[in-house]
């Protein structure tokens, strides 16, 4: 099945009208556009695939978020291009579909031959329920994955039977046969969420991370975001002052400039396959402030893909250090690795496992040389329990 059979072309003449900055090598000079004008990119060397989803019947009250692609392509294509090895295409937009179902059956085919081919999509949505058609790309081709969702709420919704933007979780959860293997959020308001609700995450052995501790220490993200396959970005996680640009934008939340770096440590992570933004409303945007953040955004993704290294743990690895600690009256020893490369660090789950085939991709976990530091003190970190837990 041909990919382009779900794409519409970008329409260049009708795109709004962005500012335009004195110089050259702009990012819609550079990249391959599929428009009405030409043939579908070529995407025999191409690394990053954009897709626009032009879908909000399921937003709650964002009712405009699907003219969101168009707003954002005018603003990212004002932005200069950096990366000379880096072959980026736009494929257009993927038009609304009859029913629901059948826009998420689109953007879920779309994914996942661009993963088979290698390339990174990045999704702009539309409503953040189509994080569950990424979703639905990795089960076609089954693959267990890790979900990273920046987001205020935890999206896990009230009753099973409804399902909106706000939660798409609970159906992820409640698939079957599942291939969820690990949920995050980062970023979470507390006085939003309901004590139930945290239980339920905690008890699910899933990683949730207050909108405060966060704020103090953003490098925690790393680690977290370096674990993802999928990163869904809901744009009311940014503060109204820095992204006006949403239905559900309140006072508080990331800065402009925190989102940026969560997103470049979403780019430099080897194991990221896909990543969306979501929630964006030009209707309620002032002077195209969210448009050109969530154009900065993809910019810093782009950047963080562009240097990525190749940093991926391997069982006898020479470019990884190899650390083991063992702990009194503890019966397994704690396994860290740190990478000689980019000294980033990573539990090792792998030995005594006969699971290897199912979680292999899984047995190697992000963590900092903090939680490396804290086993030094006979502790053992709550990062190991967690996972050790999922692969018992």
């Amino acid at each position: 099945m041909e990919i382009n059979l779900f794409l519409d072309p970008v329409n260049l003449n009708a795109l709004p009208v962005s500012a335009s900055r004195p110089g050259q090598h702009r990012i819609g000079e550079k990249i391959l556009i599929h428009t009405d004008k030409s043939d579908f990119p070529d995407l025999s060397h191409t690394r990053v695939a954009i897709v626009g989803v032009l879908e909000e019947r399921l937003s709650v009250n964002n009712a405009g978020c699907s003219t969101a692609p168009d707003h954002v392509r005018a603003s990212l294509y004002q932005l200069f291009h950096h990366w000379p090895q880096l072959e980026v295409a736009d494929l257009g937009n993927i038009r609304a579909g009859h029913h629901v179902d059948d826009t998420y059956f689109a953007l879920n085919q779309v994914i996942a031959m661009l993963i088979r081919s290698k390339i990174i999509p990045i999704i702009i949505g539309g409503s953040q329920d189509l994080t569950y058609a990424m979703y639905q790309a990795y089960e076609n081709i089954g693959q267990l994955v890790n979900i990273v969702s920046v987001d205020p709420l935890f999206d896990l919704g009230q009753d099973e039977e409804k399902f909106d933007a706000q939660s798409y979780l609970g159906r992820i959860i409640l698939h079957q046969p599942n291939f969820l293997f690990n949920f995050t959020n980062l970023g979470y308001q507390t006085y939003l969420v309901d004590h139930y609700a945290v239980d339920l995450m905690n008890n699910l052995l899933f990683d949730v991370y207050r909108l405060g501790h966060l704020k103090s220490r953003i490098e925690d993200c790393e680690p977290a975001v370096r674990n993802a396959d999928i990163l869904s970005f809901d744009l009311s996680a940014i503060r109204a002052a820095d992204a006006p640009g949403n239905g559900n934008a309140g006072p508080n939340g990331f800065t402009g400039e925190e989102a940026c770096r969560v997103v470049r440590y979403a780019g430099l992570s080897d194991k990221i396959s896909s990543i969306g933004f979501f929630e964006y409303n030009p209707l309620f945007d002032q002077n195209r402030v969210t448009a050109e953040l969530i154009a900065q955004m993809i910019w810093y993704f782009l950047d963080g893909v562009a240097n990525r290294t190749g940093d991926i743990p391997e069982k006898d690895s020479p470019d990884f250090a190899r650390y083991i600690v063992q702990i009194e009256g503890h019966n397994e020893d704690i396994v860290f690795l740190r990478s000689k490369k980019t000294n980033r660090w990573w539990l090792d789950l792998s030995f005594g496992r006969n699971d290897r085939e199912k979680y292999e991709k899984h047995h190697f976990v992000p963590c900092t040389k903090e939680d490396y530091d804290q086993a030094l003190k006979e502790e053992v970190p709550d990062r190991w329990w967690q996972f050790f837990q999922k692969l018992m």
